[in-house]
């Protein structure tokens, strides 16, 4: 039975041919990011935005969570998230800031009382913050620092400084574009999209490191080949992998998109756009600045070999025939 192959085999195609296209690309997508990030802004949830959660606990039975969340969507409220909790009885509905002030906001509340008040009873109804919202942010933005920090830690430990550097960059043009699709799509950010840049870049230094490894083995195998051409063996000898292992997470994210609901879908969408991202940083932003951060110096190897001397050179040249005399 042959086995599939998403690359052929021997595959050599040469990556760091477009590394002058590749860095201008990105930079243009980061700094377009940045501007819709400062410009745009972000859709923020209600973690970050504030908003209402109403408690609510079913009179008889059991909280129906999807007629729930049908009725909340009909009233016109903005982003609605309904989930279960405590027992089987009781359900939490949470919805974000009103225009119109304080007055808005409880004409919403009496929405939600007049559409689900005959089957379900108020116990709680608490208003969310800017202030709460600010926290979350902060602590949102500390962990991706903190992770960070780790990850450069470990990989300057782990591997040659140049690694390191290459990695962290790779992981910051994958936060960069990451920040800008939320900016653009207007999809909404929440605690849930933290946990999705969370694993993006879980995922993209996973990528890293493969590739960085294969490189770390080409380079011992081949010491006297071009920085360039062993980083492409590299790349090239990793391909199927990289592809299989993409292939597979974006299926299973596409059918969470597409079959999962509302609640993830935000995450869903953030790791499909992830996973293309970080596989493009691995091949065309980590491994082509190990060329430019001078992974191997090849000018200055070439300085450093002993020119050959005058008596190496006698020896090697050959001893010249005397002529017979008569």
């Amino acid at each position: 039975m042959k086995l599939l192959r998403l690359a052929p085999e021997n595959t050599k195609f040469p990556f760091m041919r477009f590394r002058r296209v590749s860095y201008p690309f990105s930079a243009a997508l980061s700094i377009a990011s940045v501007l819709l990030f400062v410009l745009h802004g972000m859709n923020f949830g209600i973690d970050f935005a504030g908003g209402t959660v109403v408690e609510l606990r079913a009179k008889s039975g059991n909280a129906e969570i999807q007629t729930l969340r049908t009725l909340a969507e009909k009233l016109n409220l903005g982003d609605i998230e309904v989930q279960a909790f405590g027992n089987e009885s009781d359900a939490t509905l949470r919805f974000g800031l009103q225009t119109g002030g304080d007055a808005a906001q409880q004409a919403a509340v009496e929405k939600v009382r007049a559409a689900v008040g005959a089957d379900y009873e108020f116990r709680r109804v608490e208003v969310v913050g800017p202030r709460v919202s600010g926290e979350l942010v902060q602590s949102g933005t500390l962990g991706v620092v903190l992770s960070i920090i780790a990850v450069l830690s470990y990989l300057w430990f782990r591997f040659e400084w140049q690694f390191a550097i290459g990695a962290v960059i790779a992981t910051m043009h994958d936060l960069l574009l990451t920040v800008g699709f939320f900016s653009l799509t207007q999809l909404e950010f929440n605690t849930t999209s933290i946990a999705a840049i969370l694993t993006i870049v879980g995922y993209s230094l996973n990528e890293t490191v493969v590739v960085l490894d294969r490189i770390r083995e080409m380079m011992r195998k081949y010491k006297k080949m071009p920085t360039a051409q062993m980083i492409d063996l590299s790349i090239n000898a990793v391909l199927p992998r990289t592809i299989m292992t993409a292939t597979t997470v974006f299926l299973a994210l596409l059918s969470l998109a597409i079959f999962g609901g509302h609640v993830i879908r935000s995450f869903s969408l953030a790791m499909i756009w992830g996973i293309f991202v970080a596989t493009y940083s691995s091949v065309f932003i980590c491994s082509p600045m190990l060329i430019y951060l001078g992974l191997r110096n090849e000018d200055q190897d070439k300085a450093q070999e002993p020119a050959p001397t005058k008596a190496a050179t006698s020896k090697a040249a050959p001893a010249r025939a005397k002529p017979k005399t008569a």
